[in-house]
């Protein structure tokens, strides 16, 4: 049965440390302190089996210990007094970012994920051209041909390979084959000890979009006068296009988060149009990689209540989505925003950027931030500490979280609801 609790074990544990969310783990408790039995990974393990530090559960008002109830309602005195406040973060369930999203648009404030400095380099994307893309089920029982864009999937999503690539039984029965082509100046070391047999083009990563327009211009079979593209043979280039050309199934993966150089969207932007070329005479999807610290599942909640994903104010008393004016670092270096709110349960390493502005902390216990916030309330971890739903990488399905060990750590939902009753009261 999925999600059953035998003697301790849990079976069929959904892990909320990457965008995978694999569906798959055993994992033990042993009076509260987890330990990773089955298909996990060493990202999954470290985070399952991490202790929570002693007296780390105890709120905190300026370094000093509180109770909940106090912490609420000192959050709720800075939030009364704030014009533009700042909920940035957003690394919680789908509970925590319906409650964020409740009690921004009652206090006016903007909402914006930890993640969408790299985010936006997708949603730019979708916004002004669109984009073909597939699901890890799609990818797991009918690609045969994987070209990666210089990203390092192995340290990012550990498991990807195994549970989407290498499996050889699919639905269909066949006996799974799927070639692997890495666009990059080198292979990320994970990979190279991954016993994966893979392709290497060494491509300059400042130069992806050049690659992909040339591509996109010999799969129109139009001539290139350059020799070299990218830094790269313009044969080697030939012998790319024509093998995705020749593919029955065939993806272009990448994580933006990887993309980490001015203008990355045209990189993004060209290979999104290579795919809607291509699917002209065969099939090939985009797979963008992401889903962590829960950031498709903040965007997914806001884009079904709002109509727009992160960077999205409630100042004007209506939804406004504006990308640049209202990111966290824009927002901060401008002193628009009066206090932040920073949200991050999955990872205590995730703290808030080190400002003047009063912050509140809803964290993960054991985090040390650069400067000890007004408010820090350590909240539970979904799936570990609580029950809840996470968004998988594909945004196909949100998956079931469980409760593994009895904690006192509230979620971030509980946390919300506390802090709007404190609201009230005043």
């Amino acid at each position: 049965m999925p999600g059953s609790h035998i003697s301790g074990e849990f079976r069929n544990v959904s892990c909320p440390f990457c965008g995978l969310v694999c569906d798959d783990l055993v994992v033990a408790d042993d009076a509260g302190r987890l330990k990773v039995r089955a298909n996990g990974c060493g990202m999954a393990a470290g985070a399952f089996e991490r202790e929570t530090p002693p007296k780390a559960s105890q709120p905190r008002i300026g370094g000093r210990p509180g109770t909940l109830a106090e912490a609420a309602g000192e959050a709720a005195r800075l939030l009364r007094g704030a014009r533009q406040p700042l909920f940035a973060g957003l690394a919680t369930d789908v509970a925590g970012a319906r409650a964020v999203g409740r009690l921004a648009d009652c206090r006016g404030g903007v909402l914006d994920h930890m993640n969408s400095p790299a985010g936006m380099r997708n949603a730019l994307v979708v916004q002004d051209t669109g984009w073909i893309t597939t699901t890890l089920s799609e990818v797991r029982n009918r690609a045969d041909l994987l070209v990666i864009a210089d990203t390092d999937i192995v340290t990012r999503f550990p498991r990807f390979f195994e549970r989407c690539i290498t499996n050889q039984e699919t639905l269909f029965g066949e006996n799974r084959r799927c070639e692997i082509i890495f666009l990059g100046p080198e292979l990320p070391e994970e990979m190279t000890i991954s016993g994966l047999t893979v392709k290497v083009v060494p491509c300059d990563t400042r130069r992806l979009h050049e690659a992909f327009g040339a591509l996109r211009a010999l799969v129109a079979g139009r001539q290139l006068q350059a020799t070299v593209v990218a830094g790269v043979p313009l044969r080697e280039w030939q012998e790319l296009a024509d093998r995705m050309q020749a593919a029955r199934y065939g993806v272009v993966t990448w994580a933006a988060a990887d993309f980490d150089f001015p203008h990355a969207e045209l990189a993004v932007q060209a290979i999104c149009e290579l795919v809607k070329d291509l699917n002209r005479a065969t099939r090939f999807s985009c797979l963008p990689l992401g889903g962590s610290e829960g950031d498709l599942t903040a965007d997914s909640v806001q884009l079904w209540q709002t109509g727009y994903g992160s960077r999205t104010a409630y100042g004007s008393g209506r939804p406004a989505y504006d990308p640049y004016h209202f990111s966290t670092a824009q927002l901060l270096q401008s002193g628009e925003a009066d206090v932040l709110v920073w949200i991050s349960s999955f990872n205590e390493a995730r703290t808030p950027p080190s400002c003047p502005t009063p912050t509140i902390v809803l964290g993960r216990p054991g985090m040390i931030c650069a400067r000890e916030p007004e408010v820090f309330i350590p909240v539970g971890t979904p799936g570990v500490d609580h029950a809840g739903h996470l968004f998988r990488m594909d945004r196909v399905v949100a998956l079931p979280l469980q409760r593994l060990r009895e904690s006192s750590l509230p979620s971030v939902a509980a946390v919300i609801g506390a802090i709007e009753q404190a609201l009230q009261v005043a």
